[in-house]
């Protein structure tokens, strides 16, 4: 049996180790205050540096990540720690796109900080968003001045549309898909820009118009050449013209027909054109202006005149009532005598008016003709 002296010193020595071990774990177990992107929780560590704090936690940082105090430094009871995790922010700013990293956790602390000013901007997402470690890829339209021409009427203002159809859109104005814009509507809005729409309106008005006849000339042998003869008068037709008018701006830009009916259908002439040469005669005189024989007297100032009145087309009928190459009306030529030589002066030859025209002269002189000044 062991003495009570040794029991007591037995014992003794027991209590002295239990009270070094608890001294022990006491020195060795730190509580840290740790906080991850803000949110805050408490751990006990057994370790002597941040880096063991976050071991034991199972927290991996990377190059991006912000850990404060460093990884390698000491920590004691009761100390902090903050990891903010990095996000990479992809920023496109008016088209122009760069690659951010950030430990904000929302849109708008993230454009904070990397310096991005984006009062007054559109963001294609909330700036209350949070962002996640997965990051995110953000759109931002800064505000621009621009002017604005519609209707005629300019106006200059700022906008944060991204493109020229959002301009309109922010100011409530109505297009047609017939509107021209300038530039387009998918154009990129610029600072400065100046944005044009004019208005397009495609009206249709139909009229009816005159068709007008075709002469077919047959050769007589029995006729002297620069002699006619009507064979079957002709007579203008009629049809239902449609076209289609495009207005800009108020004002006509182009028309074109869409539709033509025809009404009545054009009764061509048919005239007799002598091809038989004629007996050699002596040269004209001013004084033979009877019958119907040719009077070439003052045939080069009827040629200038003609070239005034009708461009010296002398067989012209632009259906306004005038006809041939000195714009003889009906009236005057049959009055004196042009019915010679046809029913009306385009149906005859250049000779054959000019003798009527010298008839004509003799009685009137040149007060008749609009172009007497080519003379």
């Amino acid at each position: 049996m062991l003495s009570r002296t040794i029991r007591h010193a037995a014992q003794g020595a027991a209590a002295l180790a239990v009270a070094a071990g608890s001294v022990g774990v006491a020195h060795f177990d730190k509580a840290v205050a740790l906080s991850v992107d803000g949110a805050p929780q408490s751990v006990h560590v057994f370790g002597s540096t941040v880096r063991d704090a976050l071991d034991k936690e199972g927290i991996r940082v990377g190059e991006h990540d912000v850990v404060v105090p460093s990884l390698d430094s000491e920590i004691g009871d009761g100390d902090r720690i903050s990891v903010r995790y990095g996000r990479k922010l992809t920023v496109t700013v008016d088209g122009a796109t760069r690659e951010y990293w950030t430990t904000a956790t929302t849109v708008d602390s993230a454009l904070r900080d990397i310096g991005v000013r984006a009062d007054g901007a559109v963001l294609t997402a909330s700036r209350s968003q949070s962002l996640g470690r997965q990051g995110l890829a953000l759109a931002v339209t800064m505000p621009k001045k621009v002017s604005v021409v519609v209707d005629g009427r300019t106006r200059t203002v700022t906008t944060s549309a991204p493109k020229v159809s959002g301009v309109f859109g922010e100011l409530g104005v109505n297009r047609n898909a017939a509107d021209i814009v300038a530039p387009g509507l998918d154009t990129a809005v610029d600072d400065g820009m100046k944005i044009v729409l004019k208005r397009v309106v495609t009206k249709r008005a139909t009229t009816t118009e005159a068709v007008r006849y075709s002469t077919t000339k047959k050769s007589d042998s029995s006729m002297y050449e620069g002699q006619t003869k009507t064979v079957t008068p002709g007579r203008n037709g009629s049809q239902k013209v449609t076209r289609e008018l495009r207005y800009v701006d108020g004002k006509l830009a182009s028309k074109k027909v869409v539709s033509t009916t025809v009404l009545t259908a054009p009764k061509n002439a048919v005239v007799k054109v002598g091809t038989k040469a004629r007996p050699a005669t002596p040269a004209p005189s001013a004084g033979n202006t009877s019958g119907a024989g040719l009077n070439l007297a003052n045939a080069a100032m009827w040629d200038r005149i003609a070239q005034c009145e009708s461009g010296g087309n002398w067989s012209i009928n632009t259906g306004n009532g005038y006809y041939g190459g000195l714009q003889f009306a009906t009236a005057s030529w049959l009055a004196n005598g042009g019915d010679d030589f046809a029913p009306r002066a385009d149906l005859a030859s250049r000779a054959e008016q000019i003798t009527v025209a010298n008839r004509y002269y003799a009685k009137a002189g040149l007060g008749p003709w609009g172009c007497a000044h080519a003379a």
